[in-house]
């Protein structure tokens, strides 16, 4: 007569069994496994333990004679699995991934599924399944530029330096615009969010004017200056650097990190500069947005104050907008910069090397 193996548990090896056997998220063959094991530990026969949890006595001991030999290891993994390996899927994968990184279809920017499964004479499961294991999208891009500036290194210095070292008797300042911000109108109103439901708003609205949004980002605390205007010529940017100027300590200087958009470095604005020497330009390179704090502010009172707003009038948004930066400043945050000089260099280099052998290829 064969008996059954005895189990021992330590205590660590009872407290996973008991808490996979608990477990709402655990998977149910797993609970099984666990569920066996504790009660063979607990002196049980294999015919006792069989019926209590609704299985047959050979399945309680294959997973007890596992245990025996494996310990966890053995039940929290399926044994591999009889019968002839499938070879096809090997033997097309290599062709379905060069096919889908190194070529484009005639007629189309990128492969589908079934555009690709018809081209190799394959399934289009087959093609699914090689996509998802080797984490290959083509549905999907994403966007980038790499700045051409020649004095992008300088200008990265001397940016950063601003941020990691502020020098003393000084503010710190990331100022821009952000232009053409739409008053819109929706044509329905929205349904509001409910259980189980997000909240809606119509896709087609009434255009009702547009102002452009002046701001400066204090480094040091979080606090934003801001103002609306109709238009962003460099008659209205020299506005806001006297507004800038009227609500910043007279006595400390100022460094402003800015893009390279013409208005910023107009004759007339160098004029006022020269006749204002606490007032210090710092210019980000071309196309480097990224380098300029204000821009995560921007994203915010886009995402939380703009994006989703209706406004019947440019006076409403103006109002919401002023509205937003006085609530900011109540309680301001700051951004802090933490990536070091080097570091984004060798990013920009990284990248510059494969977009450079991409282009030679």
């Amino acid at each position: 007569m064969r008996i059954a193996q005895p189990i021992m548990l330590t205590d660590e090896e009872r407290d996973i069994l008991t808490r996979w056997s608990r477990g709402r998220s655990t998977p149910a063959r797993l609970v099984l496994r666990a569920n066996i094991v504790l009660l063979a530990a607990s002196g049980l026969q294999n015919k006792q333990i069989a019926p209590q949890l609704e299985t047959d006595r050979f399945t309680v001991a294959r997973w007890r004679s596992r245990f025996a030999q494996e310990r966890l290891g053995g039940i929290e993994k399926d044994a591999p699995r009889s019968g002839r390996k499938s070879t096809q899927r090997n033997r097309v994968a290599a062709r379905i991934i060069e096919r889908t990184t190194q070529t484009r279809p005639a007629n189309a920017t990128h492969w589908s599924v079934r555009t690709l499964a018809e081209e190799l004479n394959v399934s289009e499961s087959m093609v699914h399944r090689v996509w998802k294991a080797n984490n290959l999208k083509p549905h999907l891009s994403r966007t980038f530029k790499l700045s051409n500036d020649p004095r992008f290194v300088q200008k990265v210095v001397d940016v950063v330096g601003l941020y990691l070292d502020p020098p003393e008797h000084a503010l710190v300042l990331c100022v821009d615009e952000k232009s053409q911000i739409q008053a819109l109108d929706r044509t329905q109103p929205g349904l509001p969010i409910k259980k189980g439901r997000c909240g809606t708003m119509t896709h087609d609205y009434v255009r009702n004017g547009t102002t452009t949004l002046f701001a400066a980002l204090e480094m040091a605390e979080g606090k934003l200056i801001g103002t609306c205007m109709p238009r962003h010529r460099h008659q209205e940017w020299i506005k806001f650097l006297h507004l800038i100027d009227q609500q910043t300590p007279a006595g400390l200087d100022l460094h402003l990190i800015a893009d390279n958009y013409s208005t910023h470095k107009h004759p007339k604005v160098q004029r006022w500069l020269a006749r204002h020497p606490r007032f210090h330009l710092h210019f980000i390179p071309t196309s480097s947005s990224w380098l300029n704090l204000v821009e995560r502010w921007f994203r915010e009172i886009t995402d939380k104050s703009i994006r989703r707003g209706v406004f019947t009038s440019v006076e409403g948004l103006i109002q919401s907008i002023m509205s937003y930066i006085d609530h900011h400043n109540l309680n301001p945050n700051s951004f802090v910069w933490t990536a070091k000089v080097e570091d984004i260099l060798a990013k920009v280099g990284r990248a510059r090397a494969v977009l450079d052998k991409a282009q030679t290829d």
